[in-house]
């Protein structure tokens, strides 16, 4: 087989998405450097069949994946996340592995001691660099290399029809899979905020949770979203003309271009919006109600009104004013600046293939012309 870069992913359909959002750029990569998709689940496979054009390499099971890399001539493997079953992935040592995430936030995951397994790990920008520099003991930052988000060059079709009213959006994350990474506002005041939203004169409300809110095993956030489901649903049915909308499938980056304000918990999607939206009012929740501290670990905090114990007359007047009066809009500029360097729309793409081809063309000089069949697998 020949494909010079490989995309691993070893999670199941429940973290499809962090894959799904790389499809558009991949492509775009294998326009230039074939690409293939290899996974470790059957489902998934199915899944991305209707997705993607790439082809994808099913390997089950260990075995499968190291006859898979035996006879398979990739350079480069590119990682979305850090499922454990990476590590069988890694253990090839004639390629070059590179992270490259599922997107930009403040999270305590984003600055993991996983990134030392990898030859590159991708980032956005400067804020990304001091967070592994702040993070990790003993890591090798020049292993990091500032592309932007490429995902965010995409402009996929529209979710949301054209109104005439202030579109306000509400797009909470999920509660992590430990306590140290919950971020969710949901189970604690997302019903107050979707009320207050409501109660902002001449709006249309919008409601776009993180996928893995609409399927939370946790009772206090799948019943949180439930309510604030049926709270949309009657406020559309009492008001069709304002056009009231949950969405709980499909792309965000479809929603953020109709939206005129945002609130968002600490997740990727604040960051998105900084990025795309930089004139347009910000909203962060913060779950641990600890202001130094939010201030010091999610800078964009800084640039945007926090929401703590929300109080629900204050927050729809607070919205109707930085709806009118946007106080923030040049900390804002600065504080993309600091996320994502000098990066504009378009750039992100062009970066992300350039430094692939780099890796590609430095893994082949590394190996040289009597080295070990590209296919062997390393194992100590």
């Amino acid at each position: 087989m020949n494909h010079a870069v490989l995309a691993y992913f070893a999670d199941d359909t429940t973290r499809s998405y962090q894959l799904i959002q790389w499809l558009p750029v991949l492509e775009l990569l294998d326009q230039q450097h074939p690409v293939a998709i290899v996974v470790r689940d059957d489902e998934v496979e199915e899944l991305l069949r209707s997705r993607t054009h790439l082809p994808l390499l099913l390997a089950p099971t260990f075995r499968d994946l190291t006859e898979l890399y035996a006879g398979h001539e990739a350079a480069v493997v590119l990682y979305c996340n850090n499922s454990m079953l990476n590590f069988q992935s890694l253990l090839d040592g004639r390629k070059l592995h590179v992270h490259i995430n599922h997107g930009e936030s403040d999270k305590q995951s984003m600055a993991s001691n996983n990134a030392k397994a990898y030859d590159r790990v991708f980032v956005a920008g400067e804020a990304a660099v001091q967070r592994h520099e702040a993070g990790l003991l003993e890591f090798d930052t020049s292993r990091l290399v500032r592309i932007g988000r490429p995902q965010l060059d995409l402009s996929p079709p529209a979710l949301l029809e054209p109104s005439e009213r202030r579109t306000v959006l509400y797009a909470p994350t999920w509660e992590g899979d430990a306590e140290y990474n919950d971020y969710t506002s949901v189970d604690t005041v997302g019903i107050e905020i979707i009320q207050a939203v409501l109660a902002v004169p001449d709006v249309r409300a919008v409601y776009k949770p993180h996928p893995k809110v609409t399927t939370s095993p946790n009772p206090a956030v799948s019943g949180a979203h439930q309510a604030i489901l049926a709270i949309l649903a009657d406020a559309a049915r009492r008001d069709p003309e304002a056009g009231h909308r949950a969405i709980t499938s499909g792309d965000i980056l479809a929603v953020l271009p109709d939206c005129d304000a945002m609130i968002t918990d600490v997740s990727s999607v604040g960051l998105d919006w900084l990025y795309l939206r930089t004139e347009r009012p910000i909203f962060i929740t913060d779950r641990h109600h600890d202001a130094d501290r939010l201030r010091q670990e999610v800078p964009v905090s800084r640039c945007a009104d926090v929401i703590d114990e929300v109080d629900v007359v204050d927050l729809a007047a607070l919205v109707t004013s930085r709806l009118e009066h946007d106080e923030h809009h040049l900390a804002r500029v600065a504080m993309r600046h600091y996320y994502f360097d000098d990066v504009q729309v378009g750039e992100s793409t062009t970066r992300f293939i350039t430094e692939v081809a780099e890796l590609i063309a430095l893994r082949d000089r590394l190996v040289g012309a009597g080295a070990p069949d590209r296919g062997e697998l390393i194992i100590a």
